[in-house]
């Protein structure tokens, strides 16, 4: 690791920083579940073949949201235990499609400093064989392999809840020299970190795809596989398939910037549409396997069990406009480009999409909810009105690029080194200016910033605190309004005994607020699914989403879209972590309203949507580390 590692030079053992006694300490008077409201018993769950119409679709989504909250008193529906004989295959091939091998690079390659990442300095690069092979190999592909007795799995770059990595890349462009002659539309394999072309695109086609889109730019769609997740998580999966898509276009916003270019979600098409842009209405999507063996309800009644092919076809999510980055914002387009629906569905119906997908499973169980909850979450196709900071996100500030509170890393290096930590040490200490670092970037202060510009609303994702171990920063739950303009709304949701107290030190551009002092580590592991490493880091967090009114204001498809928000925030919280020479965690299992308990949260106006913790990992010395791509030497 170098040197001793800036963010956590500070030794502090035990709780030195002693809970005060008067009454605007944080308590937690037992760990009995009365202390917290718990959630009822829901509605029967539908069956997938029921209708979700447009009337329906937002009652679908807060009943699917509140039926899937963990609580004191029971867990969101799932399976009773692991079935490893259907363990889903985590890697999808379309079998018989061409195959072109990428570029591999070592990681010792590429030269920008990580505190460079997103101010807009780097030139930008042509799009060939050899920079689309960088993009995805810094934000899709493997990062290594992990060995344990006889147990071997592979890690990625976009990290995924339970790596079971639910998310699929497609990469949809113009010829690329020894890619393809013609524009194509290809799947990502990180396996073999190579492309399986699907299709061949009529150029008049993509001329109309690629309408009004930035010069040389192509698009990268990310697809759900929900039966990953739900293989282990049952109900609360499609929760997590949406965190993973956050997390992919933030490492695909990274890995651009990696090469100067920009990134956008083109956020117009309706998921129909992109079903057929990506092959998935074909039936050859679907594996080709035996059907009518058993299906049993299970004796809950909210799942089915047997052979459900169809339950590993992929849902289309979205795509990334990516693009040379250019001193200029793109303001200028009243509407974002969108092919029109119906001649976007035409042309792919007359296209013939090669290979057949592969089989993940023997058997399958269908947690119905899931799958209403995706019906209704389907996004219209429409025009969408440019972002007011225009289109793709704007460079960092220079007080945001502080490059001496980081490790002697490249990009490169920081998106391939990034690592899910098991376990924190409880120990160290993180100094207060470092943390205050880490929080300008995932704050960004003005929006439209990198690399939160990618998506086109405004910030809908709040911090709510937990400091444990931060120098000459008393503990205690604190709040980053990552918003403005929901500041005050917040205020009026939370507890009236809040102090809403700027702490010392603490930047202009940062609104971090102390809102309770005292010793809280048990707290956060408590209502973290009693996970210790919540409360082991320098601090755990929340992340409390505006909820209900984000749904009626603009519609039901911003659900998935919050968790997106969410998961791209974490990745921002993994980099930052890992750049700093320590480790951060994503944490999906949480009491729900337990969390809006402790904040006073007593409706739907915010709800908390992921965890994170920050901290110093505890490394297991049992488990091997091997290459990620074994052979002959990387080709630079």
């Amino acid at each position: 690791m170098g040197i001793l590692c800036r963010a956590w030079r500070i030794q502090i053992h035990g709780s030195i920083l002693q809970c005060r006694k008067a009454s605007s300490t944080i308590t937690w008077r037992s760990t009995t579940a009365s202390n917290v409201r718990m959630m009822a018993s829901g509605p029967a769950i539908p069956s997938t073949d029921s209708s979700v119409t447009p009337e329906t679709a937002g009652d679908t989504l807060l009943s699917y949201h509140q039926e899937t909250k963990h609580s004191f008193k029971k867990f969101a529906r799932g399976p009773h235990g692991l079935d490893w004989a259907s363990q889903p295959n985590p890697f999808r091939r379309y079998v018989g499609a061409k195959v072109v091998n990428l570029e591999h690079f070592a990681e010792e390659t590429g030269s920008v400093p990580y505190p460079e990442l997103g101010a807009g300095r780097v030139e930008a690069q042509p799009l060939t064989k050899s920079t689309l092979s960088q993009l995805l190999y810094d934000s899709l592909s493997l990062s290594a392999w992990k060995s344990i007795g006889t147990s071997t799995w592979s890690l990625r770059v976009n990290p995924s809840s339970g790596n079971l990595h639910p998310t699929e890349g497609y990469v949809i462009s113009g010829p690329v020299a020894g890619v393809s002659d013609s524009p194509f539309v290809a799947h990502y394999a990180p396996k073999e970190h190579a492309l399986e072309i699907r299709a061949e695109l009529p150029p008049e086609v993509w001329e109309k795809v690629k309408e009004g889109l930035p010069e040389g730019a192509f698009l990268v769609a990310f697809t759900s596989i929900y039966w990953r997740e739900a293989w282990k998580y049952g109900e609360r999966a499609f929760r997590y398939c949406n965190h993973d898509v956050g997390h992919a276009i933030g490492a695909v916003a990274v890995a651009s910037a990696h090469l100067g270019w920009n990134s956008q979600l083109v956020d117009g098409y309706g998921t129909r549409e992109l079903q057929h842009l990506l092959g998935l209405a074909s039936p050859s999507s679907v594996p080709a396997m035996r059907t009518g063996a058993r299906a049993l309800a299970s004796p809950r009644g909210s799942s089915h069990k047997g052979v459900f092919p169809d339950l590993e076809r992929e849902s289309a999510d979205c795509v990334v406009a990516v693009f040379p980055f250019s001193d200029v914002p793109l303001i200028g387009l009243p509407e974002l480009p969108v092919l029109e629906a119906q001649t976007l569905a035409s042309h792919c119906l007359q296209l013939d999409f090669l290979g057949q997908a592969n089989k993940l499973s023997k058997e399958h169980v269908r947690w119905d909810r899931i799958y209403s909850a995706s019906l209704a979450s389907h996004k219209p196709h429409r025009r969408e009105s440019m972002p007011a900071f225009g289109f793709g996100w704007r460079p960092l500030p220079e007080n945001f690029i502080n490059a001496e509170i980081y490790e002697d890393y490249t990009v490169r290096q920081v998106v391939r080194k990034r690592r899910s930590a098991v376990d924190m040490d409880g120990k160290y200490g993180m100094q207060r200016n470092v943390f205050y670092q880490l929080l300008l970037k995932a704050t960004v202060g003005t929006p439209g910033m990198f690399p939160y510009g990618a998506l086109p609303w405004d910030t809908e994702i709040h911090c709510a605190i937990f400091v444990h171990r931060v120098v000459d920063l008393p503990q205690g739950l604190y709040f980053l309004v990552r918003n403005a303009a929901h500041e005050q709304s917040l205020k009026q949701a939370c507890s009236e005994k809040f102090h809403w107290e700027k702490p010392e030190g603490c930047p202009p551009a940062l609104p971090l607020y102390r809102l309770l002092t005292g010793d809280a580590r048990i707290l956060a592991a408590r209502v973290s699914c009693n996970q210790d490493i919540a409360g082991n880091g320098f601090f755990s967090l929340g992340m409390i989403a505006r909820f209900q009114p984000v749904l009626e204001e603009k519609g039901p498809w911003m659900y998935p879209r919050l968790f997106w928000e969410a998961g791209l925030l974490g990745q921002v919280l993994y980099l930052e972590a890992t750049a700093m020479g320590v480790a951060a965690t994503g944490i999906g299992c949480y009491f729900d309203d337990a969390v809006h308990e402790i904040l006073g949260l007593e409706d739907k106006r915010f709800q908390s949507l992921y965890h994170f913790t920050v901290g110093v990992p505890l490394i297991d010395t049992r488990i091997m580390n091997l290459p990620a791509y074994p052979g002959p030497a990387f080709d630079a």
